[in-house]
């Protein structure tokens, strides 16, 4: 399956979540910035609130493309003992791509959510969207973070995820939604025939939009 865009698969995948339109107990967190496009269409149709879920990938130094890890704003560090024990690792040079990113992670956290608190999870059906699954890791760092502030259950929902990384993740969460696990998996974008880097100010005006929509509707 190819999709046009975020925006239409964000439509595609919200009906696929229909069963959760109306309820007063969900909450869609997006991983910005290619998850907030995607969760924008399924809040306007489950009329559910949408925030965002501040979360930076850790790449490998050499090749900052493969995921060996995440951080989560709250200061969740998680890292992929099997890729670090595989690969050719400093610790100073992972050191200084951990402090980048939580650099970048700090930024994003202050532009997106402007000193608002995160919104109230306990209880929650939280459904965790992004624009796919490739390695998974920062979907596991999402999930830990959500984790400790006790929702009544955890949907992961993309448009395209790595089979392997569904299996996976399906083992922490009461549910993966996913439209397409192609075999051959490369790479998210590759299943998107627009997948231009979302801008800061596009999330945010998403953000702002989907805001406005649910308070008018409440």
């Amino acid at each position: 399956m190819i999709f046009q865009d975020r925006s239409e698969a964000g439509k595609l995948l919200a009906r696929e979540l229909a069963e959760f339109r109306g309820r007063k107990d969900v909450l869609l967190l997006a991983l910005p910035r290619g998850g907030v496009s995607v969760g924008y269409e399924i809040a306007k149709s489950l009329g559910a609130p949408l925030d965002v879920l501040v979360v930076r990938k850790i790449g490998l130094p050499y090749c900052p493309e493969m995921a060996i890890g995440a951080l989560t704003f709250d200061g969740i560090e998680m890292l992929s003992t099997e890729a670090l024990s595989d690969l050719d690792v400093s610790a100073s040079d992972l050191r200084r791509v951990i402090e980048a990113e939580r650099e970048e992670l700090d930024r994003r956290e202050r532009i997106f959510r402007k000193n608002r608190p995160p919104l109230d999870a306990r209880g929650k059906t939280v459904i965790l969207v992004d624009d796919g699954l490739a390695t998974g890791q920062s979907m596991r760092a999402a999930i830990a973070c959500v984790c400790r502030h006790q929702p009544g259950e955890i949907v992961i929902a993309v448009p395209v995820g790595a089979p392997g990384s569904c299996q996976t993740l399906a083992e922490s969460v009461s549910r993966v939604i996913c439209l397409s696990k192609p075999f051959y998996f490369k790479a998210v974008g590759a299943f998107y025939r627009d997948f231009h880097q979302v801008t800061d100010e596009e999330a945010i005006g998403l953000l702002q939009k989907a805001d406005a929509i649910h308070s008018h509707s409440l």
